[in-house]
């Protein structure tokens, strides 16, 4: 099987076996960052070789931002080659959605195939061609769900990209006062308030109250809530 966003017929991939291999297998939590340290340093008309166990869907975005091509081939079960090809220097941090999900590789250790399953089943849901619901409604709603399921790492996360995206602090608003609303004050007071999703919500609120910028703001909740916050991250 072979996956590309752009012909077979490119000549670059006439040297893909040239291509440095990096194999991210090993690398069981958050392999984006690696890559990406990796890929800044490819010139024009290099290249990278991602080894995967599963197609690196996530990855096809953060590349594309950095000026790459891709092309992907399934060498086997469990076993995927994806290799990249640096079209432009682009370092737009700004168009990269912050918090990109990181667990597939922990779907790896206990099989392949569910984690191959599991990334098709998320690229569905959040890259789907011309979706019915916009990605920050889709977002909120996400957000709410993981609130109403008690998952509040989720919620905290996707609260994080929706202002990422643009969601306003008055949509948010509405949004807690129907937590308050449909899980009721008690707890409210117990279960969220003290929660990281409203530390989130709380931090977002003051630093615009100091005039910071969409992107100032987006950057320090990316930092306080990364992978390394226990509360939030993956990689813990």
């Amino acid at each position: 099987m072979k996956k590309e966003d752009t012909p077979a017929t490119k000549d670059w991939l006439k040297n893909k076996k040239d291509f440095p291999q990096f194999d991210v297998r090993p690398i069981k939590g958050n392999f984006l960052p690696a890559i990406v340290k990796k890929a800044k340093d490819v010139p024009i008309k290099g290249g990278i070789t991602i080894i995967q166990n599963f197609e690196p869907i996530p990855l096809y975005e953060t590349m594309k931002n950095l000026g790459f091509t891709h092309y992907t081939e399934k060498i086997e079960d469990g076993l995927y080659h994806a290799y990249f090809y640096r079209n432009e220097i682009k370092e737009d941090d700004q168009q990269e959605l912050p918090l990109k999900p990181t667990v597939m590789p922990r779907y790896a250790d206990i099989d392949p195939a569910i984690a191959e399953l599991t990334v098709n089943f998320w690229n569905h849901t959040w890259n789907k061609d011309n979706p019915a619901i916009g990605i920050e409604q889709k977002l909120l709603l996400s957000l709410a769900n993981a609130v109403g399921a008690g998952r509040i790492k989720q919620a905290t996360r996707e609260l994080i990209k929706a202002y990422h995206l643009g969601v306003t602090t008055e949509e948010f608003d509405e949004l807690f006062a129907l937590f308050v609303w449909n899980q009721g004050i008690g707890h409210f007071s117990s279960e969220i308030a003290g929660s990281p999703l409203f530390k989130a919500y709380l931090l977002i609120k003051d630093l615009e109250k100091k005039n910071k910028s969409r992107s100032e703001i987006s950057t320090a909740l990316s930092e306080k809530f990364s992978e390394k916050n226990p509360e939030t991250g993956f990689n813990n």
